[in-house]
């Protein structure tokens, strides 16, 4: 069964799980995996974590940088009822995992949460390059959208870059998703 599961995943996933993790990883991930609430259990965060870490090495090479952002991730998508692979899509677009991007309209970090939200929300945090806070009002903020058009996720993402009736940008998420974060379940 297990077989027929894996031989029926593109070649895309499969290569993502190959490289057999180093002691540095090995040691951050067992960590990251103790420190995860946001999953079903431990199997299921060691697979995700292992898995996304691999794909996410290029743009953030430090094993715990990017194991402390996935677990991050994870849990403030879970948190958000997001799937945790369209929010490492939107942030693929918005900043490539830069924390400290700014955009011309003046959005920020790696959600490029424009800095009004601040005035909005003021106990939620003040500062858009942390890492959570970034993630939590990202997160918030992509749901919102998602239930006000009522699950149409073209729509939702328009509204999260400010294109509402333009395709293009929802498109680059589909497609980031699509070829570098979707995850066969």
């Amino acid at each position: 069964m297990v077989l027929a599961l894996l031989l029926a995943l593109p070649a895309s996933s499969l290569a993502a799980t190959q490289e057999r993790p180093d002691d540095s990883l090995r040691a951050h991930l067992t960590k990251a995996i103790s420190e995860s609430d946001s999953f079903e259990d431990r199997f299921a965060a060691e697979v995700w974590l292992l898995d996304m870490s691999n794909r996410l090495k290029s743009r953030v090479p430090n094993d715990a940088e990017r194991l402390n952002l996935l677990k991050n991730i994870h849990y403030e998508a879970s948190k958000a009822d997001l799937a945790p692979e369209l929010v490492l899509a939107v942030i693929n677009v918005e900043s490539n995992f830069n924390p400290w991007a700014i955009s011309s309209a003046g959005a920020q970090g790696l959600m490029q949460i424009m800095p009004f939200w601040l005035k909005e929300i003021p106990e939620a945090g003040d500062n858009l390059f942390d890492m959570r806070t970034n993630l939590r009002f990202g997160c918030t903020i992509l749901k919102h959208y998602l239930d006000r058009e009522k699950g149409d996720f073209t729509r939702a993402l328009a509204r999260y870059n400010g294109s509402l009736g333009k395709t293009w940008y929802p498109n680059l998420v589909f497609t980031a998703l699509r070829k570098r974060w979707y995850k066969a379940r």
